[in-house]
């Protein structure tokens, strides 16, 4: 595993990292991000639940030897956090660069926990929204 050289003074500074290494697709800076432990998980959209650091990096260097370059703009902040614990909600519009393809939104959670090195990533879960959110509200016939 790498040595960890950031320091994230608050849950806000890791998950802009976090996103920022998202759309560099740089996988050190993105493992920089999440706590080093066995104990982390990551559940993509459609995909399976990862556990580990081992499993969650492979993961990420997939995504990001793709050759795709991913583009996020982040909607419907909300989070709770206290001195040791923060949760936020997002709703993630994804766009990939070159093809200029959009997606469905995705409704993401990340869970970062503070520690002697400052806060960082322990649980991401990712699925589509739900149609309502995507703004595809379905039409109901009386």
């Amino acid at each position: 595993m790498p040595s960890r050289k950031s320091f994230f003074a608050s849950p806000d500074d890791a998950e802009a990292a976090f996103y920022e290494a998202l759309e560099r697709a740089d996988l050190e800076a993105m493992m920089a991000i999440w706590a080093e432990d066995e104990e982390v998980v990551c559940v993509l959209p459609g995909g399976p639940r990862l556990a580990g650091y081992g499993m969650v990096r492979e993961a990420w260097r997939r995504i990001f030897e793709s050759g795709y370059r991913i583009r996020l703009q982040i909607t419907s902040l909300s989070q709770v956090v206290n001195p040791f614990t923060a949760i936020h909600s997002r709703i993630e519009h994804v766009t990939i660069d070159g093809d200029n393809a959009h997606f469905a939104p995705i409704v993401a959670t990340n869970i970062f926990i503070r520690g002697a090195l400052g806060w960082r990533l322990v649980m991401r879960h990712t699925s589509p929204a739900p149609p309502e959110i995507a703004g595809d509200i379905p039409k109901i016939l009386h």
